[in-house]
């Protein structure tokens, strides 16, 4: 069971208050059921691997409802697509939101309320810190798929040749990148991209640091913490002395440098594996899996980690429902997540119960037999609690990448705490003084 942030819920219901007058936008009657005998069509937008196959064994088993896939970029690319496309009246019925985007998305209104149609389902199935991150202001607004603890992806030749051994602190970890320098000036041990805030957070998060809290009904802030602040500045110092790389996140180049053993490891999650047989196929056997550096004491963030929901303007809210319910916590639903040869994932589900059915599916050769899901699953418990989403984290997250590539990480977060104290009185909500 994740450990995730207990006050998660008080802090949505004190600060995010506004969500009392959101409700559920469509037809009058927004079950979707089609009175002309035809199924009923869903559109579904995401980036989530395993979604093609995914919605094929759906719509093979499903007469009464069909549904049309249309992939969109991650990150806040996606999100702002999915804002611009509800305020344009065209919104896909179902999308997926990770939770740091949850209360933004149901504050903007953004979000049908679902509790009529899965929040007993969300209570039952999914342990109460995971519901936290979806259901507030008495309502539950999205249905959790998977949580995402952080961990450590290596090159186990690469490791040998450089007589490196995994390292279990951040204090090893720059002694192992300075070891693989003095060897080869070409070749280093990480990268860290200055494009991925969400990894960043996740180490903060990791760390020990709050990115955001309540202080009453008011929001407190602290993207730029003190524990954020030693993360930011331990990588800058890793980047600006040349120790690690900083290719963008997901980029060719990215890639090219782990294919080509120029990087021999790297900072992930459990969703990691899955993309890595389709972006490095030639490379099964090579790779490993390990828990995250640390600061002294196991820990993790949760980087990431995705639930689904119904968008504003959706006028089939109860066949969205059955879909979203048959995704997170049906049997086949996860077999088929995890089907897609062409983009096979690996993700970790929420649902306990759906756990040993993506371990059994999920193919382990890849990484040479070893059990990423058995692995991810101790992981989970170390996730460190207290950790509080904002109410304008999209913009939170832009202002940090942006800052970050032209000025590092210090001045990135620096940057995400004057957009989170400016964003949220832009709001209308409170700021603790």
């Amino acid at each position: 069971m994740t450990r995730t942030s207990r006050s998660f819920r008080t802090a949505s219901l004190a600060a995010l208050g506004l969500l009392a007058g959101v409700t559920a936008c469509g037809d009058d009657d927004p079950s979707g059921a089609a009175s002309d005998g035809k199924p009923v069509t869903l559109t579904y937008w995401t980036w989530t691997l395993g979604a093609k196959s995914t919605v094929e064994a759906f719509n093979r088993t499903h007469q009464d409802i069909q549904v049309r896939l249309a992939e969109i970029p991650s990150g806040t690319e996606g999100y702002s697509k999915l804002a611009n496309a509800v305020k344009a009246g065209n919104a896909p019925d179902v999308a997926t939101i990770e939770y740091q985007m949850v209360p933004e998305f149901a504050s903007q209104g953004n979000l049908i309320d679902l509790t009529e149609y899965v929040g007993e389902t969300v209570k039952s199935k999914f342990p109460e810190s995971v519901q936290s991150l979806v259901t507030f202001g008495g309502k539950t607004w999205t249905v959790p798929y998977d949580v995402a603890p952080q961990l450590y992806y290596y090159r186990t030749d690469l490791f040998k040749k450089y007589g490196i051994e995994v390292p279990k602190t951040w204090a090893a970890f720059k002694a192992a990148a300075e070891k693989v320098k003095k060897q080869d000036k070409n070749v280093r041990l990480a990268s860290m991209p200055k494009s991925d805030p969400a990894l960043l957070a996740a180490l903060s998060w990791q760390a020990g640091g709050k990115w955001f809290a309540t202080e009453g009904d008011a929001w407190k802030p602290g993207v730029n913490d003190a524990a954020t602040q030693k993360v930011a500045a331990y990588w800058d110092g890793l980047v600006n002395d040349d120790l690690v790389q900083s290719y963008a996140g997901w980029s060719p180049e990215e890639t090219k440098a782990r294919t080509s053993g120029r990087t021999l490891s790297f900072l992930g999650a459990s969703w990691s594996a899955g993309g890595m047989k389709t972006s490095m196929p030639d490379l099964a056997g090579k790779w490993a899996v390990a828990p995250l550096p640390h600061w002294g004491t196991a820990a993790s963030g949760n980087y990431g980690g995705t639930s689904y929901g119904v968008l504003k303007g959706s006028d089939h809210a109860d066949a969205a429902a059955e879909f979203i319910t048959w995704l997170t916590t049906n049997k086949a639903g996860v077999e088929a997540r995890l089907a897609d040869l062409e983009s096979p994932s690996s993700a970790l589900p929420a649902d306990p119960e759906m756990r040993a059915v993506a371990a059994a599916e999920f193919d382990t050769a890849y990484l040479n037999g070893q059990d990423v899901y058995a692995l991810a699953s101790e992981q989970v418990d170390t996730i460190v609690p207290g950790w509080t989403w904002g109410p304008n984290q999209m913009d939170v997250y832009t202002a940090v990448q942006d800052t970050a590539a032209k000025s590092g990480f210090v001045a990135g977060v620096n940057a995400g705490q004057r957009k989170a104290e400016s964003g949220i009185e832009d709001r209308g909500l409170k700021l603790a003084k």
